[in-house]
């Protein structure tokens, strides 16, 4: 495997989020109905209480917690929280769907350049928080180089212009 400096990992994707849980039937019902998501297939050698979700490209893995009574609860819906975000077609039809089905949330704006992104934060039946917006129309700039894309449409390796190296490390794992 030929080594690339700025994919040291060589990483393709982020397959999954883990999401500790009260009520895995709860859980399931929220990231399917307000989220779009569908059950797949859990392996059997799991010996644990839990559920596994697809959608949009990304898998939720649903955990039971061990001790679902000590989970915090969160109340306060603050965006500089934990959180996974998901682009959207349009911000007013998810608004307006979250009114409907009666989940609070925090409406938040980021401008740079000219450039407005609307985002909306809500948590979970446990308080993880999910946030939505229309980032895509926020380039992705990186530090070094010239190109900017959006989110969507970014690959890392066309990104990062690997820098001159004196010396490479190779760590060997038993």
């Amino acid at each position: 495997m030929k080594e690339d400096a700025g994919n040291p990992l060589h990483l393709t994707s982020l397959n999954h989020v883990s999401v500790l849980c009260r009520s895995v039937d709860e859980s399931m019902n929220f990231y399917q109905k307000v989220l779009g998501f569908i059950p797949i297939r859990r392996p059997e050698s799991l010996n644990f209480e839990g559920a596994w979700l697809f959608g949009h490209g990304i898998g939720i893995h649903l955990l039971c917690a061990p001790e679902p009574e000590k989970l915090p609860k969160k109340t306060a819906i603050n965006p500089k929280d934990n959180h996974i975000s998901f682009q959207c077609e349009s911000m007013g039809v998810v608004e307006k769907k979250l009114e409907e089905m009666g989940i609070d949330y925090v409406r938040a704006l980021v401008e740079e350049g000219g450039i407005q992104v609307d985002q909306l934060f809500f948590h979970d039946p446990d308080g993880f928080m999910i946030e939505i917006c229309n980032c895509d129309s926020l380039p992705v700039v990186p530090l070094v180089g010239e190109m900017a894309r959006s989110c969507s449409r970014v690959k890392l390796h066309q990104m990062v212009q690997p820098q001159p190296q004196t010396q490479i490390h190779q760590v060997v794992y038993p």
